[in-house]
């Protein structure tokens, strides 16, 4: 799997976004200090990460991807002709191109954190408004990520869950529990016993709502997460790169030093949930990826330019979490807009 940060502007400020963070890239340089790519540059620089990692799924995310809509038109059709699978990630504050939509192996998922009380206040100018007028008559996937301001009445999770789900334009729903840096203390995060109570909710509204991506084993995979990047299915499989296309996004997608032991990701806790699935015996799906990245390192040791992922590597210094979280307004001047 890859994921790739197309762009460093975006033109929403929504508290604790992790692509903005000071630890973001590990603390020596920031999204928006990168010189990101444009017009064909972009494009070929896309392709080339893909012709070089070959993934079977790629991630298009920001910044706010669609700010490169043009180039992403380019892109997409080349990854569906390529056989490979790409979801853009976007705030849903640009229109989605129809043409879109007919692409072979091509998904949409537009993020909405909580009902209007939150979610307009959190990502202004994406608000709801702005976001059914832009995907009327498409196909797209909702990404909520859960936050402790939205347990804040027991019907809450119902009624995001009801809204959505009666959506026709909407897929599936994704569910992810914010996750912090270590150290991190902020009004985002879940208690522990929140984390339980929501866990327990969401598979009951599965039985009635099957858009919504969320099952006992889900759950479980979110009360207990992998204790470290080494033991993360998808912090292991993936590759990540920032707007300039060469720099690494270490030791996952949230890059800096992510609390594990509070990982809400819903594609890490989906896989972590599958590596435990029993194949035949005590074989676990968990036996088979280890002994895939076993393979890996061999490999990478005989490769002229090897790269050393650090997820791999537990020995290594983890780095200190920044205190604050930034993020760009593409007015400013340091934007290339």
């Amino acid at each position: 799997m890859l994921s790739i940060e197309i762009t460093r502007e975006c033109p929403l400020h929504c508290p604790g976004c992790y692509a903005y963070g000071e630890s973001h890239l590990g603390g020596e340089t920031t999204l928006r200090d990168l010189h990101d790519l444009r017009g064909d540059a972009l494009v070929e620089g896309v392709l080339q990460l893909i012709r070089r990692h070959k993934p079977l799924h790629v991630s298009l995310v920001g910044g706010e991807p669609l700010v490169r809509h043009r180039e992403l038109s380019r892109i997409l059709p080349e990854l569906s002709s390529m056989g490979v699978f790409s979801l853009v990630v976007t705030s849903g504050i640009i229109p989605i191109p129809m043409g879109w939509m007919k692409l072979p192996r091509v998904r949409v998922a537009i993020s909405v954190d909580g009902l209007p009380e939150h979610h307009d206040v959190r990502r202004a100018p994406a608000t709801y408004q702005r976001i059914l007028e832009n995907l009327a008559g498409r196909e797209v996937n909702i990404h909520w990520v859960v936050t402790r301001p939205m347990l804040s009445r027991p019907s809450y999770l119902e009624e995001y869950v009801s809204f959505w789900s009666a959506r026709p334009e909407v897929n599936r729903i994704w569910v992810s529990v914010y996750t912090p840096q270590i150290g991190e203390q902020s009004p985002e995060m879940l208690l522990p016993e929140e984390r339980a109570a929501l866990v327990r909710q969401l598979p009951l509204l599965r039985r009635r709502y099957p858009k919504l991506l969320f099952n006992n084993g889900i759950a479980q995979a979110v009360i207990e997460p992998p204790a470290n990047p080494g033991e993360c299915l998808f912090s292991k499989m993936s590759a990540n790169y920032s707007a300039d296309l060469a720099t690494r996004v270490e030791p996952c997608v949230f890059g800096g030093a992510p609390d594990c032991s509070q990982c809400g990701c819903a594609i890490s806790n989906a896989l972590h949930w599958i590596q435990s699935i029993r194949l035949a015996g005590p074989l676990k799906i968990g036996h088979l990826v280890a002994g895939s990245v076993e393979i890996g390192r061999l490999a990478n040791r005989l490769r002229r330019d090897p790269a050393r992922p650090s997820r791999w590597d537990l020995s290594r210094p983890r780095p200190t979490a920044g205190n604050g979280l930034i993020q760009i307004d593409s007015a400013a001047p340091n934007v290339r807009g």
